[in-house]
């Protein structure tokens, strides 16, 4: 998916400007305020109305072409109905999809209290594929969850991608996170890209300072070559 331009404005004031190509899993990082946030929005058509979007691609993608993650799993499904009813899909279709998660068909007759957050994340993630995504937009999708249960879940995002075909956009500030999921990644700051590249080259040869203190703030014992 190539991004030729995703522009951003407000009162004629640009706060994004941004290009980028998602080759298969893409980390989109940066501080709050960076614009990745808004940038997930414009792709989703989630923009508040007094914001306008100049949008360019080579793709035609349209809203059924795209499936999201949201951050939290604890309140992105509806806390009094059985996950059963939060499928749009036959009922075998949403066994089959609790399946490609690592979940049991009885899961459907659970209500979202009964689950842990692994278990939310994995029904929330299920919900999301049940649409045949070509792309797949992950919003701090592992910020909820504890140390173990987020490494199954990128694990899990990253065997899905492969065996299920789909593109990955994964917006974070936790690159250590993202350095698990995907390959390539933007550095994002004050709506501009500032560096992107393969994960490896960026994490172990950042070129701006700006990255080199959020790959710090991740990553303690990080070396970079001088």
């Amino acid at each position: 998916m190539n991004i030729q331009k995703l522009k951003i404005q407000y009162n004629q004031k640009t706060i994004v400007d941004i290009s980028f190509k998602i080759k298969h899993s893409l980390a989109l990082v940066g501080e709050s305020g960076s614009g990745k946030s808004l940038t997930l929005k414009a792709l989703l058509g989630m923009l508040p109305n007094n914001l306008k979007l100049t949008l360019q691609t080579e793709d035609k993608l349209t809203k059924k072409d795209i499936a999201f993650v949201p951050q939290n799993p604890f309140t992105a499904l509806s806390p009094l109905t059985k996950i059963k009813k939060q499928f749009f899909v036959e009922d075998s279709k949403k066994e089959k999809l609790l399946e490609l998660v690592g979940l049991e068909k009885s899961f459907l007759e659970r209500f979202p209290p009964q689950l842990s957050g692994g278990q939310l994340q994995r029904v929330v993630i299920a919900i999301a594929l049940e649409k045949n995504p070509q792309l797949l937009l992950l919003d701090e999708a592992t910020t909820a969850l504890d140390p173990t249960t987020t490494q199954m879940i990128l694990k899990l995002l990253k065997n899905l991608a492969k065996e299920q075909n789909f593109k990955t956009l994964f917006v974070t500030h936790d690159i250590a996170a993202a350095e698990k999921l995907c390959q390539d990644i933007t550095v994002l700051k004050e709506g501009k890209i500032i560096e992107n590249g393969t994960m490896s080259q960026v994490i172990q040869n950042p070129q701006n300072q700006y990255t080199k203190t959020l790959i710090e703030a991740n990553f303690a014992h990080r070396k970079f070559r001088q």
